[in-house]
C-alpha cells in the first residue's frame, strides 16, 4: 500500500521514517471511492493509534501531513535502523532466550496499546522493528482497531495477515487483546521453530489451517513451548492474561537455554476451528507445517460464506495416484505400468534409515504392538488421534458409544499404558477410525520415502500422525510422516493403504 522512507528532518536535523501510502491502483478514487475512503480513514487511524500510545516499545509519531479530502496523508515517524525481525528470522531461527526477550518487548507495546483501547491487529514479524541493541518496536497500527472508533472493514472481509491472525477472528469474531496474544505466539513460534506450523501454499489454504488444523509441538522451543501452545488454543477466553505470559516469558528469558529431547513428548495441540462457548482445548497430533513462503502479504478478502467454503473444500479435495509432486502434481512413483509402488520401493534397512527404526516403535510390529497394548488397557476399540515416536505413541482414545469423547492415552515399551490427565471432545466434523484399517506393513516404504524426499538429511525427530477423516472438507483418514531439523520440517501423507498421496520437503 506504500513505501516507507529513510528521510532528514532539515529543521530538527535528525534522520526520520516517512510513510507514503499509494494504492495499488492510483484510479482507486475513480472506480471504488470508498475503499479510496477507507484506505484514507486507516491512515488517520494509524496516526491517532500512535499519538495515544506513549511507549520504547511503540514506534514513535512525530508528524502526519495531511493534504485534505482526495489525498492521502504523509505519517513522519521515528527511524529504527535495526531492520525488522523478518529481517533478523531471515537469517536463522532465534535461540528462545532471544525469542523471549523479543516477546516480552512486543508484549509490552500490546500491554500498552490494549491499556489505550487499542488493538493491533497485525503483529507479524515484519511488523516489528528491532533498534540496533536488539530492542523490539512495534510498528503498522493501520488496522488497528480503536475502542470507540466505527469499523472500518468492508461488510464480509477479512482483513489481516492469514498466518498470524487469530481463529476467531477469521470466523467473524474479534476476540480483543487475546487474538493479539494469540499473533505474538503465532510469531514467536515462527521465530524458534524457522517455520510457520500452519501456512500452506495459498492463502485460503492458510484460512482452512488456522481454522481447522491443529498447531504441532514445537520442537526447538524447549521450555518455551508449552507456553506457546498455552496460548496458541482456539479459545480466547482461555489464553493467558498479559501478565501471566510476561511472568512466563521472563522466567525463560533470564534461564539458560534447554536443548529440546525428542523423549517423552506430550503433544498439547489444540484444534483451531471457530470457538464455541462449550468447547474444551484437545490435545491430538499435530499437523506437520507445509509449504513455507516468505512472511505474507496482508490480505483483504471480500467473500460470501458458501464461495469460501467451495473455494475451501475444492482446495482440500484429496490428490489422486500414488504419489505426486507437491509442486507440480507430477506423478514420481517409478513403478512399471500395472505395478505397484510397494514392488517398486525396497523397504530400508537400519542402515539407510539412520539406525533408528531396528529398534523403535516406527515400525509394524511396533505400532501394531502399542495400538494393541492401548486397546486392551483402555477397553476401547477407535481411536481420534494417533502420534508415534520412535520411544512413545500417545493417542485419543474415544469413550464407547461416543463419536466425539475422548480421553488421554499413552505407551512406552517396557511401562506400558498410562491414562492422562486430559479429556475432551472432536468437531462434529471429524470421524473417529480404528487404526487396523491402516496397512502398516507399507511403513517402511514410507519412513523410506520420508528420508529420500523431504530434503531433511540429518533429521532430529521423525514421528507420525493420524489425519482423521472431516465431512466437512471432505477428506480421508490419512498417514501423515513428519522429519525435522534444526533448519527447518517436511512431511508426507499417505492413504489408508500406504500409497503416497502428497509430498512437502523442507526448504533448500
Amino acid at each position: 500500500m506504500g513505501t516507507v522512507w529513510r528521510a532528514r528532518d532539515v529543521v530538527l536535523h535528525r534522520l526520520v521514517a516517512v510513510k507514503e501510502v499509494r494504492p495499488p491502483d492510483r484510479d482507486l478514487a475513480e472506480y471504488d471511492p470508498e475503499g479510496a475512503r477507507m484506505l484514507r480513514e486507516r491512515v488517520l487511524r494509524e496516526a491517532r493509534a500512535l499519538a495515544r500510545i506513549d511507549h520504547p516499545n511503540v514506534v514513535t509519531i512525530h508528524h502526519i501531513v495531511d493534504g485534505g479530502e482526495g489525498t492521502y496523508p504523509w505519517l513522519v515517524m521515528e527511524l529504527v535502523s535495526g531492520g525488522s525481525l523478518a529481517d533478523r528470522l531471515a537469517k536463522g531461527p532465534m535461540p528462545t532466550d532471544e525469542a523471549a526477550r523479543t516477546g516480552r518487548g512486543v508484549l509490552a507495546a500490546l500491554t500498552a496499546a490494549h491499556d489505550a483501547g487499542i488493538q493491533h491487529r497485525d503483529v507479524k514479524p515484519a511488523n516489528v522493528l528491532l533498534r540496533p541493541d536488539g530492542r523490539p518496536v512495534l510498528t503498522d497500527f493501520g488496522i488497528a482497531a480503536i475502542r470507540e472508533a466505527t469499523g472500518l472493514t468492508a461488510t464480509g472481509s477479512i482483513i489481516g495477515t492469514p498466518d498470524f491472525m487469530a481463529p476467531e477472528r477469521i470466523s467473524g469474531h474479534e476476540g480483543g487483546a487475546a487474538s493479539d496474544l494469540w499473533s505474538l505466539a503465532m510469531m514467536l513460534y515462527t521465530a524458534v521453530e524457522g517455520h510457520h506450523p500452519l501456512r500452506r501454499a495459498s492463502t485460503l489454504a492458510t484460512l482452512a489451517a488456522v481454522l481447522h488444523d491443529d498447531v504441532p509441538p514445537p520442537v526447538r522451543a524447549g521450555a518455551l513451548g508449552p507456553v506457546l501452545m498455552g496460548v496458541l488454543v482456539r479459545d480466547p477466553a482461555a489464553r493467558p492474561s498479559t501478565a501471566v505470559l510476561d511472568r512466563q516469558l521472563a522466567a525463560i528469558e533470564s534461564a539458560p537455554p534447554a536443548q529440546p529431547t525428542a523423549e517423552r513428548h506430550q503433544p498439547t495441540s489444540y484444534p483451531l476451528a471457530p470457538p464455541s462457548p462449550a468447547s474444551a482445548p484437545r490435545t491430538t497430533a499435530p499437523v506437520p507445517p507445509a509449504h513455507r513462503r516468505v512472511p505474507g502479504l496482508t490480505a483483504l478478502l471480500g467473500v460470501s460464506g458458501t464461495t469460501l467454503t467451495a473455494a475451501l473444500l475444492w482446495w482440500l479435495l484429496p490428490f489422486g495416484g500414488d504419489s505426486g509432486d507437491a509442486a507440480s502434481g507430477a506423478p514420481t512413483s517409478t513403478s512399471s505400468p500395472g505395478s505397484s509402488a510397494s514392488q517398486t520401493i525396497a523397504a530400508p534397512d537400519a542402515e539407510q534409515s539412520g539406525g533408528t527404526e531396528s529398534a523403535s516403535l516406527l515400525t509394524p510390529d511396533g505400532v501394531r504392538t502399542a495400538i494393541k497394548a492401548l486397546k486392551e488397557k483402555s477397553g476401547r476399540n477407535r481411536f481420534g488421534s494417533f502420534l508415534a515416536y520412535p520411544d512413545s505413541v500417545t493417542a485419543s482414545m474415544m469413550v464407547n458409544g461416543s463419536d466425539t469423547k475422548y480421553d488421554e492415552y499413552s505407551y512406552h515399551p517396557g511401562e506400558g499404558v498410562e491414562k492422562g490427565t486430559s479429556a475432551g471432545t472432536l468437531s462434529t466434523s471429524e470421524q473417529p477410525v480404528d487404526l487396523d484399517i491402516f496397512n502398516w506393513d507399507r511403513l517402511p516404504v514410507l519412513l523410506a520415502e520420508a528420508d529420500k524426499k523431504l530434503n531433511v538429511d540429518d533429521p532430529e525427530y521423525r514421528y507420525l500422525s493420524l489425519r482423521l477423516p472431516d465431512t466437512s472438507r471432505d477428506t480421508p483418514a490419512e498417514i501423515a510422516v513428519y522429519l525435522s531439523d534444526e533448519y527447518g520440517a517436511g512431511f508426507l501423507e499417505a492413504d489408508t493403504q500406504g500409497r503416497v498421496t502428497d509430498v512437502s520437503p523442507a526448504k533448500d
